[in-house]
């Protein structure tokens, strides 16, 4: 009788945002510790170190702040990454910075998460970081938002506290259109209540633990499988021209970006306009009859056509749009402010161009989520929606259709930092098979 195929665990990607002093590193050590998670020479290093409390309490924090001087003050600077597993899933955590300085650390460490923890201190309720945290969290897509209110010690574990608390986050909630799947946590992650194990203090709470939404949160139909793109990255060629039987091989690497794929199936390559069908798909573990998103795949196609890097495959249905006027918020992340006019690398996908910013159409004012049309500049950690022009068409989607092919970064030419993340706007138009001259 051959063996059962074992079914590949689920792997959730999320991070923890809020304000400063809210709790987001010890929140990480708590899930860590209490889910049995922290490696001896973890554990052994951090019995040794100085960073014990007067009451010979290990600070778990210190299991991602690892700089000195994030351990010296108490803050978290940079995005630390952690890895944990339970019988149910695999976690990837991003722990991100909660001072507004350091926005553009959240945005890096947000911008590929399925779910987001926004940590609320419930002695001080909902502040602007909270909803700025908030807000960046729907611009960037993330499916899946918690509000844990933590230190519900502080304040003697009211019920009517957290329900503030929760009635002002969903006062403001309804008007950033694209959160959908909100849960409230009351925890204090100093303690473990409810972050792990279930609270005695909260019979009023009859929802899940923090650890018990992660494990159980739907995220399969977080990817968008509804209309293949594929951006190719790498053209394969047999490293050995001389091999007889990979000589004429010719396939077409990248990750695929939404959708599903199948030998035999039409697709157009972009932004040419070519057709083709797919001859054959490549794994590691050999050709397969199909493939989805994210997988990282080699296609061959059926027809000999001329495909670079920064091409992409796409299906032939709900084409994407191929534009070089484009439009899209962006997060500005460098100290000399954004102006119009400023040249830049634009880099979408796996392909880099050219651009300028044409215009500043508006800056999102954080505390009210109103817009100020038409400013003069975007500072560092402001957001503001843009126009843009390439050197060359892009094919993309909008951001809100597919996080993958709707996302870019903007490039300082010379010093080569990324000094914008951005999120591109719907097509005006869908591509256009019939006009295939796209050049500028």
């Amino acid at each position: 009788m051959p063996a059962a195929k074992s079914v590949p665990i689920e792997i959730l990607r999320f991070n923890t945002c809020g304000s400063v002093d809210d709790g987001k590193s010890t929140l990480i050590g708590r899930l860590l510790y209490d889910s049995k998670s922290i490696m001896e020479d973890q554990m052994e290093a951090l019995e040794r170190s100085a960073d014990i409390t007067g009451g010979g309490e290990i600070n778990l924090a210190n299991l991602t702040d690892g700089l000195r001087a994030e351990r010296e003050q108490g803050i978290t600077i940079d995005v630390a990454y952690r890895y944990f597993a339970t019988p149910r899933r695999k976690f990837i955590i991003a722990d991100t910075p909660g001072h507004v300085q350091y926005t553009r650390n959240m945005v890096t460490g947000a911008s590929t998460a399925n779910l987001a923890i926004v940590l609320v201190d419930a002695r001080h309720g909902v502040i602007e970081q909270s909803r700025r945290h908030t807000y960046i969290s729907a611009l960037l897509g993330i499916p899946h938002i918690v509000i844990a209110v933590n230190k519900m010690d502080l304040v003697d574990w009211s019920e009517d506290r957290f329900n503030e608390i929760r009635a002002e986050f969903e006062s403001f909630i309804p008007r950033l259109n694209v959160l959908h799947d909100v849960k409230f946590v009351p925890i204090s992650a100093l303690n473990g209540d409810n972050v792990v194990d279930r609270s005695d203090k909260t019979p009023w709470y009859q929802g899940p633990t923090l650890l018990g939404h992660l494990e159980t949160v739907h995220i399969a139909s977080d990817w968008n499988m509804s209309t293949f793109r594929m951006p190719v990255q790498w053209v394969n060629r047999p490293l050995n021209p001389r091999d007889q039987e990979l000589h004429d091989f010719r396939g077409f690497s990248g990750q695929i970006a939404g959708g599903i794929v199948k030998k035999g199936d039409p697709v157009m390559v972009l932004p040419s306009g070519l057709k083709s069908h797919v001859k054959d798909i490549w794994t590691y573990d050999g050709s397969r009859e199909e493939a989805f998103c994210p997988q990282s795949v080699t296609i061959t196609l059926e027809d000999e056509i001329d495909i670079s890097r920064g091409d992409m495959l796409v299906g032939m249905e709900d084409l994407p749009g191929v534009e070089n006027e484009l439009h899209g918020k962006v997060c500005w992340m460098n100290q000399r402010p954004l102006t119009a006019g400023k040249k830049f690398f634009l880099k979408h996908g796996t392909q880099t161009v050219q651009a300028i910013v044409t215009s500043l159409e508006y800056k999102v004012n954080i505390s009210t989520f109103d817009h100020e049309p038409a400013p003069s500049e975007l500072s560092v950690n402001d957001i503001g929606e843009v126009r843009i022009k390439t050197s060359k068409p892009i094919p993309h989607d909008g951001y809100t259709q597919n996080r993958l092919t709707g996302a870019f970064v903007l490039i300082e030419p010379g010093s080569n930092q990324t000094v914008a993340a951005g999120m591109l706007g719907t097509p005006a138009n869908a591509f256009n098979p019939e006009f295939t001259d796209y050049t500028i």
